[in-house]
């Protein structure tokens, strides 16, 4: 449905016929650890993320899983490599 609160005129998926469905009622601005990102958006002078309604909730236990200015890390270089293995490849 389309946000009657804070995104006037934007579909919200939080947005009910009772109003905002969301904790609080209201969707929150996004937190320092945010800036960058593609994901927020300005409405009213103020920045909101258009995935998450609460950002800051997404960076307590780490970074947050949508952020797109923050490069991945892959743990694939730690990997053990079975020498048994590695020698099969290693013949083909």
């Amino acid at each position: 449905m389309v946000c009657t609160t804070v995104r006037k005129g934007f579909d919200c998926p939080f947005m009910t016929s009772k109003g905002c469905s969301y904790n609080g009622g209201v969707c929150h601005e996004v937190v320092e650890q945010c800036n960058g990102c593609n994901k927020s958006v300005e409405y009213s002078s103020r920045w909101y993320c258009t995935s998450c309604p609460d950002p800051s909730s997404k960076w307590k236990v780490g970074s947050c899983n949508f952020a797109s200015h923050i490069a991945k890390t892959s743990s694939a270089k730690n990997a053990k490599l079975n020498p048994l293995k590695a020698s099969k490849r290693g013949n083909r």
